[in-house]
């Protein structure tokens, strides 16, 4: 069964990484350690973490490597000091729980024409990016990090994008995945038969349900569903009619690979 995430209380904000429009930040925590903060008042809202739980938990499950994830509380006091107008509303917006990753100190950015992924890795990869619609695994932005020389995953809060709407999402989860074609480890993919063997049985309903429900309810707001609980058997029941038709995404996959090679 999937452990609970640890809290921490934010106690310092660091600096900002404005990358793309959510504008995350390193903070400080009261157990001293740092951690990229993803906060719940950015622009795709809770959403977004809902997104980077479900992704980065089921890719450490798959024994991937993802910083710990952690439930960060942000006090309705805290950023009252912030010279910064954006931030200071961002903050302000976020009071409440948002999402914590470890910070990787040191860490470089993955590069593909400096760093070598094996194929069975790389096939891994991109087979989580195709089961979680994960469209932010590009040459442009990889989102992966090279950490005491090995590859970390970060960054998941652009998959599951259909849950921005929630129109259709039973006919979502047997879509094939075209923008797969533009993953930055697709190239080196070739073992994704083998891996599809490999995972589906690893990702059970009863592991699924253990990582949906992670879920704080405070992040569950969106209107389309009755109660919250339908809200979460909705995720659950996504992942597992996709992982039951991942030769759908598979086929794509391998397809768009053909292509490039």
């Amino acid at each position: 069964m999937q452990s609970a995430l640890r809290s921490v209380n934010v106690t310092r904000y660091v600096t900002p990484l404005r990358e793309g429009g959510s504008m995350p930040a390193i903070a400080e925590a009261d157990d001293g350690f740092l951690y990229v903060i993803k906060f719940r008042g950015a622009g795709q809202g809770p959403r977004a973490l809902i997104a980077e739980l479900i992704g980065g938990e089921i890719a450490r499950l798959l024994g991937l490597r993802v910083p710990e994830l952690v439930f960060a509380s942000l006090d309705e006091a805290f950023g009252r000091t912030e010279a910064d107008e954006e931030i200071q509303d961002l903050l302000k917006f976020s009071v409440g729980l948002n999402l914590g990753l470890h910070y990787l100190s040191g860490a470089i950015t993955y590069d593909p024409a400096v760093n070598t992924i094996d194929e069975e890795l790389a096939s891994k990869i991109v087979w989580l990016d195709a089961l979680l619609m994960n469209m932010d695994r590009t040459c442009r932005n990889t989102n992966m990090l090279i950490w005491h020389k090995e590859l970390w995953l970060i960054d998941h809060g652009a998959a599951l994008y259909f849950h921005h709407s929630w129109q259709n999402w039973e006919e979502q989860s047997q879509k094939a995945f075209s923008l797969i074609k533009d993953h930055v480890l697709l190239p080196q993919a070739s073992a994704l038969e083998t891996v599809d063997k490999e995972f589906r049985p690893l990702l059970s309903l009863e592991r699924i349900q253990s990582i949906v429900s992670l879920i704080p309810d405070e992040w569950l707001e969106d209107g389309f569903f009755s109660t919250k609980e339908e809200h979460r058997q909705a995720y659950i029941k996504f992942l597992e009619m996709r992982l039951k038709s991942s030769e759908i995404f598979i086929n794509e996959a391998r397809n768009a690979r053909e292509a490039l090679i």
